[in-house]
């Protein structure tokens, strides 16, 4: 359920086959493109913005096929997970960044994370022989880690800030922080961000007493920070970053026809 993780020093991980990478499509061939005028085109548009808008619709068909409309249920492990009725979501239209919260007694629960872990470039030759590898052994895809903070608060107390990753069904913890302010821990501002520099961030939490990990351990579980949740997290970033790749494509397109 927990392991414990080292800092990432290598590239992140590509993302799974549930998200293609958006390698080259097999589009039309691009009709070569005309040397710069100096002079500017009739109400701003340029010579190339036809051709641009085109590609643009293209890719959006390509992504929109495997996405549901806005106004459909949203996918099962989304439904599943919020019939359990523990955490919410709070997932903003726009934003890199999702908060999944909850109250546990006398405690508020933050789990923040962003889509910006999702690696979308195209993998290198050897990664889709070994993935290719892997569809055809049956085996699943391999995940990729999304970087966590999470958040408990108690009013007048202060709070814990813990690092973490989510990856294949597990948190692995990198160190846990105190702050006697939660709303130091809490805010996301950047002065908060300031005055949290130079503040001892705590041990790295695998040098702790492999006892006092344990607990640490089960004192998350018992929130709700376990298995499920560290299985819920990349796929929810994953969907996510489809939604808004399809919608940052309709905004360029909808500027380039302006």
């Amino acid at each position: 359920m927990f392991r414990t993780a080292l800092r990432l020093a290598a590239p992140r991980l590509s993302v799974s086959a549930r998200v293609a990478p958006r390698i080259a499509r097999a589009l039309p061939a691009v009709a070569p493109v005309r040397a710069f005028s100096v002079s500017l085109a009739r109400c701003g548009s340029g010579e190339t913005d036809a051709e641009l808008s085109s590609r643009l619709a293209q890719e959006i068909s390509y992504e929109r096929q495997n996405e549901s409309s806005p106004d459909a249920a949203p996918p099962a492990f989304v439904s599943d997970f919020q019939a359990a009725g523990i955490w919410k979501i709070e997932d903003v239209a726009g934003s890199d960044e999702i908060a999944l919260t909850r109250s546990y007694g006398n405690e508020k629960i933050r789990v923040l994370f962003s889509i910006g872990d999702i690696d979308t470039s195209a993998p290198e030759h050897d990664e889709i022989d070994a993935e290719e590898a892997n569809h055809d052994d049956g085996e699943p895809d391999v995940g990729f880690p999304v970087r966590c903070a999470i958040t408990i608060s108690k009013p007048g107390q202060g709070s814990l800030t813990i690092d973490a990753q989510a990856h294949d069904g597990e948190f692995g913890i990198e160190n846990i922080s105190f702050y006697k302010d939660e709303k130091l821990a809490t805010e996301l501002t950047a002065e908060a961000d300031w005055n949290r520099r130079g503040l001892y961030i705590g041990p790295q939490f695998e040098t702790l007493d492999e006892s006092v990990q344990a607990q640490f351990e089960a004192f998350l579980t018992e929130r709700g920070i376990d298995s499920d949740l560290a299985r819920f997290v990349p796929d929810f970033a994953e969907l996510k970053e489809q939604r808004e790749y399809c919608s940052w494509l309709e905004n360029v397109k909808t500027f380039i026809d302006a």
